[in-house]
């Protein structure tokens, strides 16, 4: 059994719609890390957000920094994450996402 990961201090910072990104959010992980610049898009089908972490452009290619490796660890960040832009861009209510508790 994997230890309860804990995702706090979540911030949101909105920018003007483009290409589905809408923001980008920080968090503190496990009490241990800060998770920064991580790109807030939504989803391809236009029914919630996904999270894109950062990455390190060397000439061509892109290498990411980091990113969780565990899915289930990753489902965790991006519902809460995703919570707290509901929140932030719709005034708390994300019934409309179908996300509601």
């Amino acid at each position: 059994m994997r230890p309860e990961t804990t995702i706090t201090e979540i911030q949101f910072v909105p920018v003007k719609p483009q290409d589905g990104l809408v923001g980008f959010a920080s968090f503190v992980l496990d009490q241990k890390y800060y998770v920064g610049s991580v790109a807030v898009r939504t989803r391809l089908n236009g029914v919630g957000y996904r999270l894109v972490y950062p990455a390190k452009k060397v000439g061509e290619k892109s290498f990411q920094t980091f990113h969780p490796i565990d899915l289930s660890t990753g489902k965790e960040i991006e519902d809460k994450v995703s919570a707290k832009v509901y929140e932030i861009l719709n005034g708390g209510s994300d019934e409309i996402y179908g996300q509601g508790n």
